[in-house]
């Protein structure tokens, strides 16, 4: 009776030990997944991707922007997302697209919230699904008044367990302003941010595939 006595108070040792070991390496383990890489290089204002979750939004892989049924031109932008292979779809990224109104401003509504002070009303936020495919429907921003920049789309990117991060904003091969001269500035950031409209069924429409992690500071 003795021997069984010892035996059980062992073995009752042994499994709070393993408890106390498992409830260890469970708490490390959540703790670690919490930490976000750093890449990208300087960012100030890549924070308004999560704009979206204050607003409660949840962003779908097909979307469209404020102020597209009251202006002209119209256009339809798809895509894919890849992982850095440039091949594997890349699920659960989050895009946040945003640009100036037809008078070259980034005009916020009345009540505006977050970034949107800065960054203007038309914005949007879109997500990837299994397929990496996303689809956003704007028009045609104008450039800035008085400046020689051409018209241009912004989109930064937020992957899992990364901090957002700005891509090559979309440029509009048949912008005057797009020089060749400007057109060597570009890092290609996600791949080349120039997209060629075509008229398809009523709409100008473009495709760019974006690559994660290409030509980005910092990722591996």
């Amino acid at each position: 009776m003795v021997i069984h006595f010892e035996i059980a108070l062992r073995m009752k040792k042994y499994l709070q030990i393993l408890l106390v070991t498992l409830f260890v390496c469970s708490c490390q383990g959540q703790s670690n997944s919490g930490v976000e890489r750093k890449v990208g290089g300087p960012c100030q204002d890549c924070v308004a991707v999560l704009d979206f979750k204050e607003l409660n939004s949840q962003p779908k892989s097909t979307d469209t922007l404020p102020g597209f049924e009251n202006n002209e031109s119209k256009v339809k932008i798809t895509g894919t997302v890849f992982q850095k292979d440039g091949k594997t779809p890349a699920e659960n990224v989050i895009l946040y697209i945003y640009h100036t109104d037809r008078n070259g401003i980034y005009q916020p509504s009345e009540q505006p919230f977050g970034w949107e002070k800065r960054h203007g009303k038309y914005r949007e936020w879109l997500k990837t699904g299994k397929n990496g495919k996303f689809t956003f429907y704007t028009f045609r921003p104008a450039s800035y008044p008085n400046a020689q920049e051409p018209e241009h789309i912004h989109i930064y990117v937020k992957e899992p367990n990364t901090n957002p991060y700005y891509l090559d904003s979309y440029f509009f091969e048949s912008d005057v302003l797009l020089t060749e001269e400007k057109i060597q500035l570009h890092k290609n950031r996600g791949g080349s941010g120039i997209i060629q409209l075509k008229m398809e069924d009523g709409i100008w429409t473009a495709n760019r595939d974006l690559t994660l992690g290409l030509n980005i500071p910092d990722y591996e």
